[in-house]
């Protein structure tokens, strides 16, 4: 976290307290940049605990699974076989879109922060299941409370953080979710080191407590005060969020949030939910008058955009680190690595840190095709190497194989690196950006659903796999998933990044053409050549267009189409 903070220091430093169209009475009032930043800081961190304990849950089965595997040494009264292994490694992933589903309901009547504080509630309770678990049931009982508390929590940690922070911060705060989802699978392979399983989830059970804890410090969300007619509350709430400001330092924003409330129940004649209204309107305004609701996702504009993203989720998760996550112990022992096997894990949750921690990082100044090229292709390859380790060594004793263990430890390290510095995350960033607005809730959400499907899916089938095409086969297989996966992205992922949303869409309406920079420049010269003509005729100065390269525009670019609250 220290290196986002120097980021984020950096960033406000460079920019000033905000943007040109930010400044209104906080420059008035010469509040510090940093003064501005650090509650919006703060508070993202309170609500980073949550996803911080939700990371547990996903790290939880690793050190649990070779405890209770019929055959250890462990002496725990749990036995299960390797079918019984395969849906406790899952049950709790396909439990997370059933969640997804009252996560909205729950959220727009009692408020981003009560929200969270509620959904602490299942994570504990689940934590002490574990704790106390004495047969198969209660095991799976505490796999689907975390299940259904992960879905739960989407909406509100989603919203909060985009309505509590000012556009030039937003990007790199909201980065940090993943960053501590990883942290939280790195925490359990660390006390998975030192602790029986059992204990484990009894410390895990702190944390959620603790984020309860730290959410009463924190202000709700101002557009949701707003929203509900509590002005009051919303201004107190801002003057927090801007750095502890008097109020007239936060008038002019507040008083746009009103009004954008307000012309929203304007435009639809209607009162009722306000966030409901607000999707409806976006809706109205992308879809002609007349049509049918199904339309717009029938379009390219849909099709095209879901395709992408759910074949992201499936390449990341059947090109081999979602099962290498899982069942890393039982893996790092099959292929005899020259260390303990509990420190392999934890060496395996430090590679997926820091590679999370280089995506977030350079995914703004690089952009999206090179990380993700070289994420999916260097994971290929890394599994491929391996599966060609063990397939030599598959004849041979334990002794033959040891003067080169540290070879496939590397390899795994490596691939555990690339994989979350680029195509593991992709799917959750491509989300937000290319989806019209006309679907983009319903749309987000059945791609969230489909990845967390894709993942339970990988987990479940890694026995059967195992069985019919052993160990090194099943890596080859990993490794052919992983190179498809590229050359399908190569000839479909958009660079996106630095891009407005209405670019976005014009690159699948075929208006613009994001795979290629170069095509892009020679079609926009096209279609400018009539307007500079006209433009040097009259003696005027042509528009400057937008850069072309993630890496040459570092500024926040946003559109009418993109929300400034």
């Amino acid at each position: 976290m220290s290196v986002i903070m120097k980021s984020i220091c950096g960033l406000v430093k460079s920019r000033g307290a905000a943007p040109a169209d930010e400044k209104g009475a906080l420059d008035k009032h010469k509040i510090k940049a940093l003064r501005v930043a650090l509650p919006q800081v703060l508070a993202t961190s309170a609500k980073n605990l949550i996803l911080l304990g939700y990371g547990m849950t996903l790290g939880f089965p690793t050190i649990t699974i070779p405890a209770i595997s019929a055959g250890s040494d462990s002496g725990d009264v749990l036995q299960l076989t390797k079918d019984q292994i395969s849906w406790f490694s899952s049950i709790n992933l396909i439990c997370v879109p059933v969640g997804c589903l009252a996560s909205g309901p729950l959220t727009q009547p009692i408020g981003r922060k009560r929200s969270m504080q509620f959904i602490n509630l299942p994570f504990i309770a689940a934590w002490l299941v574990f704790h106390f678990a004495s047969s198969l049931t209660e095991l799976y009982l505490a796999l689907v409370l975390v299940g259904l508390a992960g879905g739960l929590m989407e909406a509100p940690v989603l919203t909060y953080v985009a309505e509590i922070t000012q556009p030039h911060l937003r990007g790199m705060l909201s980065a940090t979710s993943s960053m501590c989802v990883i942290l939280g699978v790195f925490v359990q392979f660390l006390l998975g080191n030192f602790l029986p399983w059992r204990t484990v989830a009894a410390v895990n059970a702190c944390f959620p407590a603790i984020a309860a804890i730290s959410l009463f410090f924190v202000p709700e969300s101002p557009y949701w005060l707003v929203s509900k007619g509590r002005v009051r509350e919303a201004e107190r709430s801002l003057c927090w969020l801007r750095g502890w400001v008097q109020p007239s330092a936060v008038a002019e924003e507040l008083q746009q949030l009103r009004d954008s409330l307000q012309q929203k129940h304007k435009q639809l004649h209607m009162g009722g939910d306000k966030e409901a209204a607000a999707a409806a309107a976006a809706a109205a305004a992308a879809t002609p008058r007349g049509e049918a609701w199904w339309r717009p996702y029938t379009r390219r504009t849909f099709l095209q955009p879901y395709l992408l993203v759910a074949v992201s989720f499936f390449v990341g998760h059947f090109s081999g680190m979602t099962t290498l996550q899982t069942y890393s112990v039982s893996i790092f022992t099959t292929l005899g690595a020259p260390i303990d096997k509990y420190v392999a894990t934890l060496y395996l949750g430090l590679a997926e840190l820091a590679g999370t921690l280089v995506c977030v990082i350079l995914v703004h100044w690089a952009g999206k095709r090179p990380l993700t090229f070289v994420s999916t292709l260097g994971c290929g390859a890394c599994f491929t190497a391996v599966a060609t380790y063990a397939y030599i060594h598959s004849g041979a004793d334990a002794d033959a194989a040891r003067p080169h263990a540290w070879l496939p430890l590397t390899l795994l390290l490596a691939s555990a690196f690339l994989s979350h510095s680029g195509i593991r995350l992709l799917p959750w960033i491509l989300i937000g950006e290319v989806y019209p607005a006309a679907v983009r809730g319903v749309a987000s959400g059945a791609s969230g659903s489909i990845g967390y499907i894709f993942s339970f899916a990988a987990n479940k089938s890694y026995f059967f796999m195992l069985e019919g095409l052993t160990l090194w086969g099943t890596f080859y297989l990993y490794g052919a998933v992983a190179a498809a996966g590229a050359v399908f992205l190569y000839f479909q992922l958009p660079e996106t990044e630095g891009r407005t949303l209405h670019e976005i869409q014009q690159h699948y309406s075929r208006e613009r053409d994001l795979l290629s920079p170069r095509r892009d420049e020679r079609r926009r010269r096209r279609l400018q050549q009539p307007a500079l003509a006209h433009a040097h005729a009259h003696g005027d100065a042509p528009a400057r267009g937008p850069e072309k390269y993630a890496a040459t525009n570092p500024a926040l670019v946003l559109d009418d189409v993109e929300s400034r609250l």
